[in-house]
């Protein structure tokens, strides 16, 4: 196996996903869920985007070819998506157990688009086209699957945070995380727009 391949693969995946970045809006999500279903919900986004990531990095550009969709569109749609659950977060929507389904949650926007988002997949189809031989194939499937278990890692162990922070904590962080995921979707569309524009102009 390549090492130094899967260092970059690792690498990239774990800036794009962003574990760190993950948990406020992870907590924020699954704050009102007991321990065993935050747990839950956990390895389902992570089992789900990893089965995302494998799919396009094996079959995602196929696929987009025979849809006639650019990845810029797919990112557009990542991005509207997380537009709506921004909106739920900030305005308390989001608050109400009762309205929380675990593995909804872990689905969307847990497991895609915010593990298995546009960057992740992009990355991963760019590595796979490059990869020449068994030999790196291997490194980008052990990069994934490592990446993935660090990002279980983090989630798993962050339930912790829910009880130094309380209720009221939890609110407050449930407002900064709705902020902070509508300002990664409004990049996600204006990446998306700007990535057309360049198609156009290079198509004039």
């Amino acid at each position: 196996m390549d090492l130094k391949l899967f260092g970059e693969v690792f690498v990239t995946l774990l800036v794009i996903v962003d574990p760190p970045g993950m948990m406020p809006i992870f907590l924020a999500l699954t704050g009102p869920l007991t321990a065993r279903d935050r747990n839950r919900a956990a390895w389902q986004a992570v089992a789900l985007a990893l089965g995302v990531i494998v799919i396009f990095a094996v079959a995602g550009q196929t696929l987009l070819d025979y849809l006639h969709v650019d990845l810029p569109a797919l990112q557009a749609a990542g991005g509207l998506l997380l537009v709506l659950v921004a909106l739920e977060l900030l305005t308390g929507k989001a608050d109400d157990p009762s309205q929380q389904v675990t593995s909804n949650i872990a689905l969307v926007p847990l497991g895609t688009p915010l593990l298995a988002g546009p960057g992740a997949i992009v990355a991963t189809m760019l590595f796979v086209q490059q990869a020449d031989g068994l030999d790196d194939h291997s490194a980008i499937a052990a990069a994934i699957v490592a990446v993935m278990i660090a990002v279980w890692i983090v989630l798993r162990f962050s339930g912790g945070i829910v009880k130094i922070l309380r209720p009221g904590g939890i609110e407050v962080l449930t407002r900064i995380a709705g902020l902070l995921l509508a300002a990664i979707a409004v990049q996600l569309i204006a990446d998306a727009v700007a990535a057309f524009v360049t198609q156009y102009v290079n198509m004039t």
